[in-house]
């Protein structure tokens, strides 16, 4: 295996802006884009352009006081409008809304590519937002507040320069800010300190009120702003799954929570959730990792510990997420992957299921208005492969009406969804989702795009596959979905087993879902496509640099690929506890066995493989794609580069983007795969 310290030829393609490495991107655009844009390649952008813009999609909504806020990007509108309604408007066909903010004519005035980020309110101040935008996509944004009775952004009003930054309103007048701008900040790029500053002053010269070490990853202030339970959570990730906590109120000086710092917590309506990612002993129980426990808030700061257990995860069950209400939590749960929603007391004495909710689907729950401490709406939204999304109104009573519906994309009258299980090395049931035609497949198999992702605890769960099924699967490809380790479809211990030495338990996993679908005569080896993205561009390259033989081709997106430099390049130290230190031998003893970028060598049968980053991911260095696909080409292999020039940690900036590089994909599936 390669040395450590070996010459890096390519290093100078991690200069970013680099004169001699942007021409090498431009000139592996113009390549990659001579050979995939094909006769089919301008009917297929059109078609996905035409769905990402489409007018009837559901508009996602947030309640804020009397209105309904929503983004809308279309056809007209590329970068975006915020904008706003009422739910009695809503709930009708043709809503009527307000425009608050155009981003195009904003970034046109301004000579900027804005993308939107996000807003930030004070509970019950509707006077003003803080309105995050961010140039090309990038993870760093401008903070800016916007006045909603003018209309226009206040020259005097806050701002905050292009940073990574987290800010939350203690009141009008006073924010608590977390940002990186001015360079004091962990070695994973994220600001060390929170300030408190107050209008009409320089944040630079703001009280620090909260700091952590260098060496940890970042830090937040949450504000709960509860007349009865309001109170400051001052967080301090040590890790990117340990995290200290610091609690504070009006009759409560501040205080570290004595927890173990990998739990996630939530505090609010004065009860205390905690899960741990490890098992928990606490008044002489132990709760299994993945639990999900409920105190009183002021009972815990008491010293009690009896807490009550409202979910206990089983082999094939885990917690997906929880909404706390003032005198109920409605909790989805995944079960073999599929979601289910239960109704629960706090006390624990009541957990009935959500009413109205299907079988393999996906059921996410928000709050109708976060920022209301009374409100008991919600809003359940359900996606399933097949069909097309929906939107319910649910309220305190368990009961809930239906609000919006989308179209079909597709013809889905002819497709099948099943769950298969391959059998890992070491005999662990891997699912799988396959959805595809119902008619028997021709000899070699189906065409196959196979998905994965395998880290962070992410769980991969059904959703609608809208602009995939009016183009992939109408021509008769199928799609596939991994449910790999590392992810979080089965909690805790799931997502453990794949990370550091068992990232590659986690890749192998993926083979043998490949090897599965051969096995089943589902599809062969050459013409399974194997596609991820961030730690699942990791994945897939080592599909590429160790199981070659299980692939016809590979599409490998924003990835880490050199697992050597990976801390080195921007916020790569903070994943140091999904995959290790390079620096540490001990650890770099095990990484070097799946760093795709060491791991190539000339004389190997890799399939035709195809790289794409983007020059504004301030998250994953586009190094990572740009040294290996120079690598590939320089041992003579059929390995193709991408670039977009935005897009951040994504696949582009908009919708236009987007679809080109979604036509951009499917070429490169009709050049690999051989299919029309």
């Amino acid at each position: 295996m390669n040395d450590p310290a070996f010459d890096d030829e390519f290093l100078w393609l991690e200069d970013i802006e680099g004169t001699e490495a942007t021409a090498w991107v431009a000139a592996q655009n113009s390549r990659t884009e001579a050979l995939l844009r094909d006769a089919q390649f301008e009917t297929d952008r059109k078609i996905f352009l035409d769905i990402f813009n489409a007018d009837d999609r559901i508009p996602r909504i947030v309640q804020r006081g009397a209105f309904l806020y929503n983004f809308w990007t279309d056809e007209a509108h590329r970068r975006g409008i915020w904008r706003r309604t009422t739910l009695e408007s809503y709930r009708t066909a043709q809503p009527v809304w307000d425009t608050l903010l155009d981003l195009d004519a904003l970034g046109a005035s301004e000579a900027e590519s804005w993308v939107w980020a996000g807003s930030s309110w004070l509970p019950g101040h509707h006077q003003t937002v803080l309105i995050a935008l961010s140039r090309g996509g990038a993870d760093a944004t401008v903070i800016r507040e916007f006045d909603l009775a003018t209309l226009q952004f206040l020259a005097d009003g806050f701002y905050i320069p292009e940073a990574k930054t987290s800010v939350s309103w203690v009141d009008p007048d006073t924010l608590l800010v977390t940002s990186a701008d001015g360079g004091d900040v962990t070695s994973s790029g994220y600001a060390r300190t929170i300030r408190r500053w107050s209008r009409g002053t320089i944040l630079a010269e703001a009280p620090v009120i909260f700091e952590i070490d260098q060496a940890d990853i970042y830090t937040y202030a949450a504000i709960n702003h509860d007349p009865t339970h309001g109170h400051i959570l001052f967080a301090r990730a040590i890790s990117f799954f340990t995290t200290e906590y610091s609690y504070e109120s009006a009759t409560q000086p501040r205080i570290t929570l004595d927890l173990p710092a990998d739990c996630i917590i939530e505090i609010s309506h004065g009860r205390l959730l905690v899960t741990p990612r490890r098992d928990y002993q606490a008044a002489g129980t132990t709760w299994p990792a993945g639990s999900l426990l409920c105190i009183d808030m002021a009972n815990f700061l008491a010293g009690a510990r009896n807490f009550v257990a409202l979910f206990t995860p089983g082999d094939r069950t885990s917690l997906d997420s929880w909404l706390n209400f003032p005198d109920h939590l409605i909790v989805t749960i995944l079960d073999n992957v599929s979601s289910r929603a239960l109704f629960f007391r706090p006390d624990g004495s009541k957990a009935t299921p959500l009413a109205g909710m299907p079988e393999t689907s996906s059921i996410s729950v928000q709050k109708l208005a976060p920022d209301d401490h009374t409100e008991t709406s919600y809003l359940i939204s359900i996606s399933s492969f097949l069909e097309p999304d929906r939107i319910l109104l649910g309220h305190g009573d368990n009961q809930a009406e239906p609000l919006k519906s989308a179209r079909p994309l597709f013809d889905a009258a002819h497709l099948q969804v099943w769950q298969y299980h391959a059998t890992a090395k070491d005999g662990t049931a891997i699912p799988y989702f396959w959805i595809g035609p119902r008619a028997a497949p021709p000899a070699g198999g189906r065409p196959t795009h196979l998905y994965g992702y395998g880290g962070f605890e992410v769980s991969l769960q059904p959703h609608y596959l809208g602009p995939t099924g009016a183009v992939w699967l109408a021509r008769g490809g199928a799609y596939v979905i991994a449910n790999i380790r590392g992810g979080g479809e089965f909690g805790p211990a799931w997502h453990q087993a794949g990370i550091r030495q068992g990232k590659r338990v986690a890749q192998d996993d993926f083979a043998a879902v490949a090897i599965d679908l051969a096995t089943r005569g589902l599809a062969e080896p050459a013409r399974i496509l194997a596609e991820g993205g961030s730690n699942g561009g990791l994945l897939v390259g080592n599909m590429l640099t160790r199981h070659p033989d299980a692939f016809g081709a590979i599409i490998c997106t924003v990835p880490l690929l050199d697992m050597r430099r990976y801390t080195q390049l921007l916020a790569g130290r903070s994943w140091v506890a999904e995959y290790g230190d390079p620096d540490l031998p001990a650890d770099w003893d095990y990484l070097q066995h799946y760093s795709p970028y060491h791991i190539a060598k000339p004389g190997q049968n890799y399939p035709p493989s195809l790289f794409m980053t983007t020059r504004r991911d301030d998250r994953v260095h586009p190094g990572h794609a740009r040294k290996m696909a120079a690598k590939m080409q320089a041992m003579k292999y059929d390995a193709l580069y991408y670039e977009q020039l935005e897009g951040g940690h994504g696949s582009g900036a908009d919708s236009t983007q987007r679809a080109f590089l979604a036509a951009l994909f499917e070429a490169f599936h009709r050049r690999t795969l051989q299919c029309g």
